[in-house]
Parts: C-alpha cells; sequence; structure tokens
C-alpha cells in the first residue's frame, strides 16, 4: 500500500513539474524538493503507513527464511536425522523425527526440556535427536565435549538429564561436578574429550545449524519445519502431527 501510494505522489509531482522524465536520475533538483516534500507530507499524516510497510518487509523475510531452511532440510535431511554421531532418544524407529539444538547454558533450553521428556513418554513414535551446539562461551564447549565423551562409557543421557536440571550460573568446575555425579570416570573423561573426532562433530553441528539459519538456541527442526525458541508443548505436538500427517500423505 506504501509503494502505491508513493508512487502516485511521485507522479503528482512529475506533474506538478509539468515534465514526465524516463527515470529518477532525470528528475530536476526542483522536481526531487517537490517528491521528497510530498512524501514526507504524506508520511506524516499516515504513520501507520511506515508500520504496514516495515510489517509486510517482515513478513516477507520470514516467508524467505522458512522456504530457504525448508530447502537445507530437504537437502541435509540424512546430516539431520541419521548422522551416527548425534544421540538419539525415544523410538530409534519412530516414524516422526524432533532434532534439537541446543546448549547446556541455555536458560531456554533448560525450559523445553521437560516437554520433550513428557513426549518421549506420551508419543512411541517420536524419535528425538540432540545436536550439541555449544553458542554460549567456552564452558558451553567444555560441557558438549564431556557429553560426546560421555557416550565412550554409556552416560550420555544421565549427563544430558543432570545437565538439563542444573540452574543458575555453569562453569567448568560445575560441569565436572555434573560429570563425576553421572558415574563418569573423571581420569577417561579428560582423556576422551580431546580426541579430535569430538572437535569434529561439534563442528559439523556448527556448518549444519549456520546452513539452517540458526543462532540461537533452543533449534528444532520438526518434519520440514524449523521453529526457534522454548516452544510450548501443545505447539509441539501440533507440530509433530503435522509431520506425521505430511509423511502420511506424502
Amino acid at each position: 500500500m506504501l509503494k502505491f501510494t508513493i508512487a502516485a505522489l511521485i507522479a503528482l509531482a512529475v506533474a506538478l513539474g509539468g515534465t514526465a522524465p524516463a527515470a529518477a536520475q532525470s528528475f530536476s533538483p526542483t522536481q526531487k524538493q517537490e517528491i521528497d516534500r510530498l512524501i514526507h507530507d504524506y508520511l506524516q499524516q499516515h504513520p501507520e503507513a511506515v508500520m504496514d510497510a516495515l510489517k509486510a518487509a517482515q513478513q516477507q523475510a520470514e516467508a524467505a527464511r522458512t522456504a530457504a531452511a525448508k530447502r537445507t532440510i530437504a537437502a541435509r535431511r540424512d546430516e539431520l536425522l541419521h548422522d551416527p554421531n548425534s544421540v538419539v532418544a525415544g523410538n530409534p524407529n519412530g516414524d516422526v523425527t524432533l532434532v534439537e539444538f541446543f546448549d547446556y547454558r541455555c536458560p531456554y533450553c533448560k525450559a523445553i526440556e521437560p516437554s520433550l521428556e513428557a513426549l518421549i513418554k506420551e508419543d512411541g513414535n517420536l524419535r528425538i535427536v540432540y545436536k550439541e551446539f555449544p553458542i554460549l562461551g567456552p564452558t558451553s564447549v567444555v560441557a558438549s565435549r564431556v557429553a560426546i565423551a560421555a557416550r565412550q562409557q554409556g552416560k550420555y543421557p544421565e549427563f544430558h538429564a543432570r545437565m538439563m536440571a542444573l540452574k543458575g550460573n555453569i562453569d567448568n568446575e560445575a560441569v565436572m561436578t555434573v560429570a563425576e555425579a553421572s558415574g563418569l570416570d573423571l581420569t577417561k573423561l579428560k582423556r576422551d574429550m580431546g580426541a579430535p573426532s569430538i572437535g569434529q562433530t561439534i563442528q559439523r553441528n556448527y556448518a549444519l545449524a549456520d546452513a539452517l539459519g540458526i543462532d540461537a538456541t533452543p533449534a528444532l527442526v520438526i518434519g520440514d519445519q524449523l521453529t526457534m525458541g522454548a516452544v510450548d508443548i501443545d505447539s509441539l505436538r501440533r507440530l509433530i502431527a503435522d509431520a506425521r500427517k505430511n509423511k502420511k500423505g506424502s
């Protein structure tokens, strides 16, 4: 609406100038001044037009991001769903997969964790893939390294659950305290944490998140939808139901 109104104003300004230049570059200084005045006056009288234009631009940008994410999800589905370096929870043969990019120091990830646990219990066909995505500082990286290394001792679920339940400020000492409480052999753990494969796993997750346009946590991929933030459980149920429906219809 705004662009059409401004176009009309420009046309009016040109008419007032008595000529019809082929392009904006050919406007005379007087014509340009008249166009600027008319547009300024209109926006002063109709500030809602600016908000409408901004809203429309925002919606277009969001639609473009959504479409780009869907293309990336389709192109990198195997990496999202079946990377052997990512831990799987729920039903490993489930008909719908929820992929979570998370950080152990992210309060919103901790807020959504009870919903994910509840969904695993109530939905026997839900599969969850955890993508370690430490973006909140060096301690987050340490926590992710511990988690990945914990797989070597079969203690990932225990460590993950305890870290997600841990509140307050989290430093390296707190991470190692949780590791010990999870039953991990700390000597072996510290040795395993330095394995190049662990850093490579984290780097692959960074690259995948970047391709999807993910720059915050939590980020969830369900079906062909990318959802950001601490989504409530009812919204998650709807997204899972939609993914299941779309899969059956395909």
